[in-house]
């Protein structure tokens, strides 16, 4: 089976495309830089939705972890023949979260997203092609996400851990087991036409998780307390990218994992870090 991956170098498909591997899978991958093919792998070097080289297998699978804009314009153009592929993609809470924040920034991306899924399945419909999209939680585990890896490497430059005091429910979502969820929805025909929110296995304040990640980290990263009044002050004169985020610490960001039990049998790991989480791996 050939499988096409688009966003194979993202923190999903470092753990997604050792288990293709594995599974006996021709894998083409896309990434915007240069990388080393290995037997069964071949990378592809563009970005879409105009640079895919010509002349490629069909594959029996499509899998994407990049923007679904460009992703759903390159798939409307696609020639699949008469064998239209499986489609998996990823989408992001964000759609939901962001869809009322008094951010007009956040507001656009939440449109956007929604914007995307819609956009994809009308590819796909016009193919006849069957597909799934992924909305993930907050994402960790492979030091390439730009939250908390960011944070912990700062804390290791500068020996201070901020903790903030944000009482707003928060469900991380391990890289791997949303590379799991990919892998069960390939193989589950019930799964196609469906938008599946992942979150994590454990629900914990936002207070609680900045505190876990700290504590991950090796000794001498003192912590620096951000009390609730502070915070609120701080939003008057916080950077416009800052707003949004101080303003959700207080909300619960989290979502439902029963459908995607029931449907893929997928049940993500509770948020237990370590320090080398953190860091993206060599090689």
């Amino acid at each position: 089976m050939t499988v096409l991956v688009f966003g194979g170098s993202s923190q999903i498909g470092h753990f997604l495309l050792p288990r293709l591997l594995a599974g006996g899978a021709s894998v083409l991958a896309l990434s915007r830089h240069a990388r080393t093919s290995e037997p069964g792998l071949r990378w592809l070097q563009g970005e879409l939705p105009d640079a895919v080289p010509g002349e490629l297998p069909v594959p029996a699978a499509i899998i994407s972890f990049g923007p679904l804009g460009p992703f759903a314009q390159w798939l409307a153009r696609a020639d699949f023949g008469s064998e239209p592929p499986r489609v998996i993609a990823t989408s992001s809470m964000s759609a939901e979260t962001k869809r009322d924040s008094s951010v007009p920034a956040e507001r656009a991306i939440s449109r956007q997203l929604r914007d995307g899924e819609q956009a994809l399945a009308t590819a796909c419909a016009r193919h006849g092609a069957p597909w799934t999209v992924l909305r993930p939680t907050l994402i960790y585990g492979a030091g390439l996400d730009k939250s908390l890896s960011p944070i912990a490497r700062r804390a290791l430059r500068t020996r201070l851990f901020p903790l903030p005091a944000g009482r707003g429910m928060r469900q991380p979502v391990h890289a791997e087991d949303i590379a799991l969820a990919v892998l069960a929805a390939l193989a589950c025909p019930a799964s196609a036409g469906r938008i599946l929110s992942i979150g994590g296995g454990e629900r914990l304040s936002a207070g609680a998780m900045f505190a876990r990640v700290r504590q991950s980290l090796p000794r001498g990263i003192l912590p620096l307390p951000l009390p609730a009044w502070l915070l609120h002050a701080g939003r008057r004169v916080a950077p416009k990218k800052l707003q949004g985020p101080l303003q959700r610490l207080d909300a619960d960001l989290v979502t439902d994992n029963d459908e995607l039990e029931r449907l893929l049998g997928i049940r993500p790991r509770p948020f237990r870090v370590e320090a080398e989480m953190w860091f993206p791996a060599k090689g």
